[in-house]
């Protein structure tokens, strides 16, 4: 029976232990440059003992940002700022991860704490704003122009070149993010595709693009490294996207590479009411994980360690990811590892605060014998 802090080998990546860095927007960038904060935020959790740290959502174009403020990989410029936040992940022997992201028909729109829906040019937004249908998010939010199937192949192509990005600055795991009313998770479901080309209509179709983007992006994205896709696995709309279409469509991405569903909800309908809880998307994550034979990630309202411990001991899933309660304490899982008496290992900076007993943490190197260079394990040591 596997535990929170028991390592978790994905390909050839160990991760320390499953707490996993959820993607939590920062809107701190300019022209989608990482910066300083970046580096602090996400090098805390680093600290904190997580054993993946993952990047916001990151734009694949910059029409793809939800604001003006949204991290970027659109440019080879936006490389050397990410890799120096990856490498001070990596020295912490965390694995640092990257979300790649279109925000469809919710892009061009206010951080949260300057205002709500569509942001003026004047502001810093842009007039073209794109989904699979010509259909707003909701009244205050742009109305985006029906993708055609050529620009359908740039957005493919701009995530595969993406990736390949994310490779070059160091980073070990991709998230495709295909859920939150986002553009990918707008073409699964037909609350907002209302296409009638090979795009929209049926399942078959719905899920198309994300199948494309799979596969571009596994194609560039190094064997041995992993591939996770976060999804809604409900729109919690009758006749939206459910379960069911999640089971099936985690089945179609495992046989295309992906390695773990990031199991989220809600996002795509302003309406729909979301009974929210404790732990209220586990049930997601364990469906999907029995049923369509991959690993899984739980997320939302998961807070306590006990929580998690319960989570992953049950064989719910196979990691958790944690947002909020990362912002409240970037050094959770050294708390919850100390509670739960599971060992963990401490920076040798703080050793000095660490229960008797804890070990120095590093990072462990492996030679690529592929490229020829070195590429961290992550191991607990």
């Amino acid at each position: 029976m596997p535990h929170l802090f028991d390592s978790l080998s994905i390909r050839d990546i160990t991760f320390a232990n499953r707490v996993f860095v959820s993607p939590m927007c920062e809107y701190s960038s300019t022209d989608g440059y990482a910066t300083d904060w970046h580096l602090v935020h996400l090098g805390s959790r680093a600290v904190g003992g997580a054993g993946l740290v993952m990047t916001e959502a990151t734009a694949v174009l910059p029409e793809g940002r939800i604001s003006p403020q949204d991290l970027g990989i659109w440019k080879d410029d936006h490389i050397e700022p990410l890799a120096r936040i990856v490498r001070f992940i990596h020295g912490q022997g965390s694995a640092a991860g990257m979300q790649l992201a279109h925000a469809g028909r919710k892009a061009s729109t206010y951080r949260p704490w300057e205002g709500n829906g569509a942001i003026a040019e004047s502001a810093g937004g842009w007039k073209r704003v794109v989904a699979p249908s010509a259909l707003r998010f909701a009244d205050n939010y742009p109305m985006p122009q029906a993708l055609l199937v050529d620009g359908i192949r740039e957005i493919v192509e701009a995530f595969a070149a993406a990736a390949r990005r994310a490779c070059e600055a160091g980073f070990r795991v991709i998230e495709i993010h295909a859920a939150h009313g986002y553009l990918l998770h707008e073409f699964l479901s037909p609350l907002s595709n209302q296409r009638t080309d090979s795009y929209g209509g049926s399942f078959e179709n719905r899920i198309r693009i994300v199948r494309e983007v799979v596969a571009a992006v596994r194609e560039v994205w190094p064997e041995r490294s992993p591939l996770f896709v976060r999804i809604s696995a409900t729109d919690w709309v009758d006749g939206g996207w459910d379960i069911q279409q999640s089971v099936e469509l985690a089945r179609e991405l495992k046989k295309l590479g992906v390695d773990l569903i990031d199991c989220s909800s809600g996002g795509n309908a302003a309406q729909a009411k979301i009974p929210v809880g404790p732990a209220y998307q586990t049930p997601f994550a364990e469906q999907i994980r029995r049923e369509a034979g991959i690993m899984t990630g739980a997320v939302g309202m998961i807070t306590a360690p006990s929580q998690a411990e319960q989570i992953i001991a049950g064989g719910k899933a196979d990691a958790v990811f944690l947002a909020r309660e990362l912002l409240r304490d970037p050094y959770w899982p050294l708390r919850a590892a100390r509670e739960l008496g599971q060992p963990i290992s401490w920076p040798v900076q703080y050793l000095r605060a660490a229960p008797e007993g804890s070990q120095p943490r590093a990072a462990v190197v492996l030679k690529n014998s592929d490229a020829g260079s070195e590429i961290p394990a992550f191991a607990k040591k």
